[in-house]
C-alpha cells in the first residue's frame, strides 16, 4: 500500500501552486461560478475553480449554505428550453437535436462541479462537499436535486473500475490503520490492542476498496473471520482468548463488519462489488472454504416488536428468534422493499436469510437495536445471481428453510 500509495499521491495529492487565483478567495461565490463557467484557459480555471474549493473550505455552515442553495437555484435548468429542444428533437432525430437536448436537460451545476474536479485533489474535496450537502440540506427540494448531480457525477467517478482492492494487515501504514479504528461503524474498535487482535492472527483477513484519487482514505472495508463452521456469537468471534485456527483449517468465511467510511459517498454502494470479490479471492487462495456468510446485526428489530405490539420473550429464545425471522421475512417498507436496512443491503446482493442466533451480541448496542438476536446471510456464489435477480424484480426473499420454519411458526402463534 504504502508504494501505491505514494505513486498515487504524486499523481492526484499534488496542489495547485500558481499564483493566478491569489485574492480571489475573497470574492463572492456568485461572481467566482460565472468566471469558472466562462473560462475558457486552462491556468485561469484551474486558479477560480481552486479559489471557490478553499473558499468553502474556510466557510461556516450558513456560508456553505448559501453556496448550495445558490448552485441549486441559479445553476439549474430551464424546463422551457427542456421542452423546446425536445421538441426539435422529436421533430428530427439528429445529432445536432440531440446535443441540444442533452445540453438543455443537464443542469449548468453539474458542468461547475466537473471543472471543481479538475485540480488536483479536489475529488477529496468534492466527497467531503457533499457530505456537507447531506448534513445541511435535508428537506430542502432544491438542495435534494442538487444532491442527485452531485451522486450522478461521484457515482461516475467511483464506479468499480476505479476502485483498488487491498488487503489491511497488521503491517499496513499507520495512518490507514488510525482511520479503520475511526470508521469502524459495527463493533467498535477502543484500542490498538483490540485492532491488532482483528488483524494479525492467522484466521483474521481485512480488505478494503481504495480510489486512486483518494488513496490514503479506505471508502469501504471488511473485516472477516476465518472459521470452522458458522458462529453463533460475535463474543465468540472477537474474543481475543479464542483458539486461532490455522487458514488451511477453516471452511467458512464470516463477513463480520462491514464499514463505509465516507459520508459523501452515502447511495453509492460498494459492498456488493466488495463481499463478491472478497469471496471469489478467498476462495482462490484458501480452496477450503466452502461457506461464505455474514455475522449481521438487525438494527430495526427491536423498534419493529414495540412497534407490532409483541412483548419481548425473555427466557425463550425459540419464540425469539420466530418474531426475528417474521420480522426479516414480512416487515417492508411502503415501496415494498424489507424494513430492515442491513437486510436490504444484503439480500439485494443476492445472499439468503440463513440463521438465526440468540444471545448472539450481548453489547448494549446489541441488546438495544435486536435484544441481542443476530443473524447469517449466506453467499453462496452459485445462487447470488439468481437471488438478486428475484429480488429485484419482485423483492423475492431468499430464506432457508429453517428461515422459512421458524416464520410459519410465529405466524401460526400470532394468530
Amino acid at each position: 500500500m504504502s508504494l501505491l500509495g505514494g505513486l498515487l499521491s504524486t499523481v492526484f495529492e499534488r496542489r495547485y501552486r500558481g499564483d493566478k487565483g491569489a485574492g480571489q478567495v475573497s470574492r463572492p461565490f456568485a461572481d467566482l461560478t460565472v468566471d469558472l463557467m466562462r473560462t475558457t484557459g486552462e491556468g485561469t480555471g484551474m486558479a477560480v475553480a481552486r479559489a471557490i474549493l478553499d473558499k468553502f473550505a474556510a466557510s461556516d455552515d450558513d456560508e456553505k449554505l448559501a453556496f448550495f442553495r445558490h448552485l441549486a437555484e441559479d445553476l439549474t435548468i430551464s424546463p422551457e428550453d427542456v421542452r423546446t429542444a425536445l421538441d426539435a428533437y422529436e421533430q428530427g432525430q439528429t445529432k445536432a437535436s440531440y446535443r441540444a437536448f442533452m445540453t438543455a436537460a443537464e443542469p449548468p451545476r453539474q458542468e461547475l462541479i466537473r471543472r471543481l474536479n479538475q485540480v488536483p485533489g479536489a475529488t477529496r474535496q468534492l466527497v467531503a462537499m457533499r457530505a456537507d450537502l447531506l448534513r445541511l440540506g435535508r428537506g430542502e427540494a432544491a438542495l435534494d436535486a442538487l444532491d442527485l448531480d452531485f451522486r450522478h457525477l461521484l457515482s461516475s467517478w467511483f464506479n468499480r473500475g476505479f476502485l483498488v482492492l487491498m488487503p489491511i494487515t497488521w503491517e499496513s501504514p499507520a495512518h490507514i490503520l488510525e482511520k479503520i479504528i475511526a470508521y469502524e461503524a459495527v463493533h467498535a474498535i477502543d484500542s490498538w490492542g483490540a485492532l491488532r487482535a482483528r488483524l494479525e492472527p492467522a484466521d483474521r483477513r481485512c480488505f478494503a476498496f481504495f480510489h486512486p484519487a483518494m488513496p490514503d482514505e479506505p471508502l469501504i472495508f471488511v473485516e472477516v473471520a476465518l472459521t470452522g463452521g458458522i458462529p453463533g456469537s460475535v463474543q465468540g468471534v472477537l474474543s481475543e482468548d479464542r483458539p486461532v485456527l490455522e487458514a488451511e483449517g477453516a471452511d467458512t468465511a464470516v463477513f463480520y463488519s462491514i464499514s463505509n467510511c465516507q459520508a459523501g459517498l452515502a447511495s453509492i454502494s460498494f459492498g456488493n462489488s466488495l463481499i463478491k470479490q472478497v469471496a471469489a479471492d478467498l476462495s482462490t487462495a484458501l480452496p477450503n472454504l466452502k461457506t461464505f456468510v455474514t455475522l449481521s446485526p438487525i438494527p430495526g428489530f427491536a423498534a419493529w416488536l414495540q412497534e407490532a405490539g409483541y412483548d419481548v420473550p425473555a427466557g425463550d429464545p425459540t419464540r425469539l428468534t420466530g418474531l426475528t425471522a417474521l420480522y426479516l421475512t414480512t416487515a417492508k417498507r411502503p415501496d415494498g422493499l424489507p424494513r430492515d436496512p442491513v437486510a436490504r443491503f444484503h439480500l439485494g446482493n443476492g445472499a439468503e436469510v440463513h440463521r438465526l442466533h440468540a444471545n448472539a451480541d450481548v453489547s448494549p448496542k446489541g441488546m438495544q437495536q435486536s435484544h441481542g438476536v443476530m443473524v447469517n446471510y449466506l453467499y453462496d456464489l452459485s445462487r447470488v445471481s439468481q437471488n438478486h435477480e428475484r429480488y429485484a424484480a419482485s423483492s423475492e426473499i431468499a430464506a432457508s428453510p429453517e428461515i422459512r420454519a421458524l416464520t410459519i411458526a410465529a405466524e401460526k402463534a400470532k394468530a
